[in-house]
């Protein structure tokens, strides 16, 4: 089996950010303690909860991003897409409801949008 590359523009983008899903979502998987501290969160003293739930997204992220960037089809970067549109739609949520306007909140929203954007720009025929 080949490992494929995109060699249209829109769909090189489209991979890029399933790529930059995996590759985030691996640090999160393998680094939860330093994830949480990177994101000014920690895990309660003596319940490893906490690190098992951190754990438990980042193989979430690299599972789905694999996905995508395995099967490489519109459809698959479609639920991709709408995916990490609709996490950044709950941190939008968050910043509304729970007074979360932190930079913090706002970088990882911007980085929610353009990973959503940049798969779902290309399922859509955008780019």
């Amino acid at each position: 089996m080949e490992f494929y590359f995109p060699t249209e523009p829109g769909e090189q983008l489209a991979f890029l950010s399933a790529v930059a899903t995996a590759v985030i979502g691996c640090f999160i998987l393998f680094a939860p303690g330093l994830t949480l501290k990177a994101l000014g969160l920690s895990a309660a003293e003596g319940r490893p909860e906490g690190l098992g739930a951190a754990r438990s997204i980042g193989g979430l992220m690299v599972g789905f991003s694999g996905t995508a960037l395995l099967l490489a089809q519109p459809t698959v970067y479609l639920a991709f897409g709408a995916a990490v549109a609709l996490s950044a739609f709950a941190r939008i949520l968050s910043i509304m409801s729970d007074h979360g306007g932190t930079w913090r909140n706002l970088l990882l929203l911007v980085v929610q949008v353009l990973i959503a954007s940049l798969s779902l720009a290309y399922v859509f025929g955008l780019t």
